[in-house]
């Protein structure tokens, strides 16, 4: 669903709608074949724990960030650019997890023309678990 929100649309302190996917190898699978990862800690149970996860196989971090840009594309609409993302893998995502990205507006002005607003971001699980902290810049129309 596109909301296609404006520039005059945001405030400081306001929060993207919650963008949320569960994961399991289904979807890092699917990631995998599109960005050719098939690393075999995301695949393989026994690979994952002599990685020493102790449940096994866990998910891509870059996946999380795929998921961030969704979340902002989602929110912004065909008429916004995002700019800029950044992030930091400070969570495993576990098969079965629930991910959430989340976004709160921490600045917003005009600057050469462009209507940029300021985000920081976060990807965290069904027991509210920051799992990867970051941030965002987008243009606004």
């Amino acid at each position: 669903m596109t909301i296609n929100v404006t520039f005059d649309d945001v405030n400081i302190g306001d929060e993207i709608p919650a963008w949320s996917r569960k994961t399991g190898f289904m979807e890092w699978n699917r990631y995998a074949a599109v960005n050719d990862e098939f690393v075999p800690f995301h695949m393989d149970d026994e690979a994952g724990r002599a990685a020493k996860n102790e449940q096994g196989a866990f998910g891509m971090g870059n996946l999380r960030y795929a998921y961030i840009v969704n979340a902002l594309q989602d929110w912004i609409g065909d008429e916004g650019e995002i700019r800029e993302v950044g992030c930091q893998y400070r969570a495993i995502n576990q098969k079965g997890d629930v991910l959430t990205v989340t976004g709160k507006v921490t600045d917003k002005k005009e600057e050469n023309g462009e209507k940029l607003v300021y985000l920081d971001t976060n990807v965290v699980n069904q027991d509210g678990q920051a799992t990867c902290p970051g941030h965002a810049i987008v243009v606004l129309p």
